[in-house]
């Protein structure tokens, strides 16, 4: 790795600097809030590891506040999303499927809430990247609201804004912290497939 790469690399993940994302040639991001990023992250890992999955990261999105701290964002007054992003080979797994496994795992029927953690930062959030990804994300939305959630889901689907990828020690924390705090919100339903 170029030292200049690591000291980015560094930078951004200790001190949760924005950087531009590095994709690799051919891969995608999916970004999605669905409370708190610890699960979310993990879920995805656990769920997509060998199956298409690059990496996944956490951190914050949807805000106005320049390079937020965890505390600020905690405080629910940054405006910023507790978020995932992943990054995915389009060729071993589609948006579509990480977006299905979203509506699964997450309760997107509670406004600014997930469990017992409350504030906006803990929202159901999808966050395109791409006209396409708008047309996928409203799609499965519907698809998900009217045969899994009965009319009730109240996710925001907005544009990917500024990503600031949170402090390292967020980074990997249930892998990290086995017996780490989990969303009791956070598990897969067994629903049938979206027609």
């Amino acid at each position: 790795m170029p030292f200049t790469s690591f000291v980015s690399r560094f930078f951004t993940r200790s001190f949760g600097l924005s950087s531009p994302t590095i994709i690799p040639d051919g891969a995608q991001l999916c970004t999605v809030a669905a409370g708190c990023f610890w699960g979310t992250e993990h879920l995805y890992r656990r769920h997509f590891a060998g199956k298409g999955l690059v990496d996944a990261k956490v951190g914050y999105i949807g805000g106005d506040l320049t390079d937020p701290s965890y505390r600020a964002v905690c405080g629910g007054k940054t405006g910023h999303a507790e978020a995932a992003q992943i990054t995915f080979d389009p060729k071993q797994v589609s948006y579509r499927q990480l977006l299905e496994f979203f509506y699964r795992f997450h309760d997107p029927t509670t406004l600014n809430a997930q469990g017992p953690d409350t504030g906006p930062q803990y929202r159901s959030a999808i966050y395109y990247h791409d006209a396409e990804q708008e047309a996928v994300a409203r799609e499965v939305t519907a698809k998900a609201d009217e045969q899994w959630w009965k009319g009730a889901v109240v996710t925001e689907i907005a544009p990917a804004g500024r990503w600031w990828t949170a402090e390292e020690y967020h980074q990997l924390y249930l892998d990290n912290n086995p017996a780490g705090y989990e969303c009791p919100s956070h598990f897969l339903r067994p629903f049938k497939p979206l027609e």
